[in-house]
């Protein structure tokens, strides 16, 4: 790595992020009195999903408390999490009259401040703004690349890069949080670009496990011109047409198939119209999904007269559900000093394999971020006054240091368009098959054995994009090799060789490994038990073939 004037620095704790889940956990973190630096891949309060468009949040008053717990767990499949969703909800009920105090305008009605829902660049640059208030310092366009390690396997930091300085830096620090997203893939899903699983492979090679990441798959509506604004709500009032206007229906019980969709795109070009919306729910959805509409402004088009084609942008696991592993209450993870929060984390307690994607994900990016920061200023606090004059070493393998110094550099951008010819299409990630996922399981091995080989580092961001292609690989590995092993169809993942959900497969999938992949089952035996899995001894493994 790149180390002439290389910037050092020294932390209590370090967040790796820059959305609402890193912002709450800094925040958090430099509450209970701890030095705390934060990292960010872009400019914290601008970059990212959150910062793209404005979200629900699910954070009803008490009085609906009971409702939304209920329906959550519903729509999970019973492997939520009863004891965890209900944290969420208060946690994050709570929380909201803090961005107020802030300085966060949310709308009135009769008086009393509406928290349903934000705009995010607004909604950022107060959480922004915030986190210098309380003296937290922020390292902007530092995406950062590995984890440190002490000689007792705790986390001690992290190396990254800078680019505007063009230098690398380091961090040491007695705890950290890992809350730098999920991935989609550089699939240009609005501010999801910054989303490339940087934190799950950056876990798992400390030690760490994933979890949940069979739901890894989740695809969101576009329109076909501009696929990149990635808005559903509107799309509830369309009705559907193929290329020659027959209507596609797409309703079982009055409700719409979700897999209605997919299906018909596989068969052509589908065209919606929001011709099912009344004056009334124009109005609405037009003031609070705004920016789904500026495409049609741009091209002149008028949505509810007008078909539009339209098509399903890969979103990952941003709205699916896999992610790092937590394993209590503080959102720690198998690593000693390693936290995880927001999309980095797997949202299986709140959501099972259904998306989480919007309100609840907002929920648990506020609440995770919050006990994640409170959780490592703890850990850092009880290592006392010499944390950081530990010895350390870095982490990082594949897209970091070359296993093979006298083979050729590999193409980074190479790497990342062939993890998507085999993550984005329809007939192999959404449709899944043992053929299909083996298929895209050899391929994906192919490779990783070429990250793992000599990665391009004359400048910083050589650096930045070789590790991302490590990332993209590792994590679509994971993703399939979960799938494989889930014999089900349930929520997020389907099976089209078992389109049947299995109601005795209640456990967790948890993953990890880096040359070898593994699956281990991890059985639900309470919804509302701490932690809330028990695990099994069963485990598969795989090696390349």
């Amino acid at each position: 790595m790149i180390t002439e004037n290389e910037l050092q620095l020294t932390a209590d704790v370090l967040v790796i992020g820059g959305g609402p889940a890193a912002a709450w956990a800094a925040w958090s973190a430099a509450s209970q009195g701890v030095k705390v630096i934060i990292v960010d891949k872009g400019f914290l309060g601008t970059s990212g999903a959150a910062a793209a468009s404005g979200n629900g949040i699910m954070a009803p008053s008490p009085e609906n408390w009971e409702k939304v717990v209920s329906e959550r767990y519903r729509i999970a499949k019973n492997l939520a999490n009863l004891r965890w969703i209900e944290r969420v909800v208060e946690k994050t009920w709570l929380s909201l009259p803090l961005v107020e105090s802030w300085g966060y305008r949310f709308p009135k009605e009769n008086g009393e401040s509406v928290r349903q829902s934000y705009y995010g660049p607004e909604y950022m640059r107060i959480l922004r703004k915030n986190l210098l208030r309380v003296g937290v310092q922020i390292l902007d366009q530092s995406p950062a690349l590995e984890l440190l390690l002490a000689d007792d396997g705790s986390v001690a930091g992290a190396r990254g890069v800078q680019r505007q300085h063009h230098r690398t830096y380091t961090v040491r620090a007695g705890a950290a949080v890992l809350a730098n997203g999920g991935c989609a893939f550089l699939s240009k899903a609005l501010g999801c670009n910054t989303n490339t699983g940087d934190g799950m492979l950056m876990a798992v090679e400390a030690g760490g496990e994933l979890s949940s990441m069979e739901a890894s798959n989740h695809y969101a509506i576009s329109t076909a011109f501009n696929a990149t604004v990635t808005r559903g709500v509107p799309f509830g009032w369309a009705s559907y047409t193929d290329e020659e206007g027959n209507d596609l229906g797409g309703y079982i019980n009055g409700r719409r198939d979700p897999s209605f969709l997919p299906n018909a795109l596989m068969k052509g070009p589908v065209y919606a119209r929001l011709d099912r919306a009344s004056s009334e729910v124009k109005a609405v959805i037009e003031k609070s999904h705004f920016i789904a509409f500026l495409p049609y402004k741009k091209a002149g088009i008028d949505p509810y007269t007008e078909r539009v084609p339209v098509t399903l942008v890969f979103e990952g696991t941003v709205r699916g559900t896999g992610g790092i592993r937590i394993v209590n209450d503080s959102c720690g993870t198998k690593v000693p000093g390693l936290y995880a929060a927001g999309d980095a984390a797997s949202r299986e307690f709140l959501a099972g394999l259904a998306s989480g994607g919007g309100g609840p994900n907002a929920a648990w990016a506020i609440s995770t971020g919050q006990w994640a920061g409170e959780g490592a200023a703890a850990f850092a606090k009880s290592l006392g006054a010499h944390a950081n004059d530990r010895v350390v070493h870095p982490a990082g393998q594949a897209g970091l240091r070359s296993q093979s110094p006298t083979s050729e550099t590999f193409d980074s951008e190479a790497i990342a368009h062939g993890v998507q010819a085999e993550i984005f299409p329809l007939e192999k990630n959404h449709f899944r098959s043992e053929p299909g996922l083996l298929d895209s399981l050899a391929k994906l091995e192919t490779l990783w054995q070429q990250v793992k080989g000599n990665p391009k580092q004359d400048t910083v961001r050589d650096m930045e994009f070789s590790r991302r292609a490590a990332a993209l690989t590792a994590v679509a590995r994971w993703a399939y090799f979960s799938a494989l092993h889930r014999q089900e169809t349930r929520s997020e993942h389907i099976r089209v060789d078992y389109p049947e959900t299995d109601p005795n497969q209640l456990y967790y999938q948890a993953t990890g490994g880096l040359d070898r992949l593994w699956v281990r089952r991890d059985w639900i035996k309470d919804e509302t038990s701490t932690p809330p899995v028990l695990t099994t001894q069963t485990t598969y493994s795989v090696s390349k073939s």
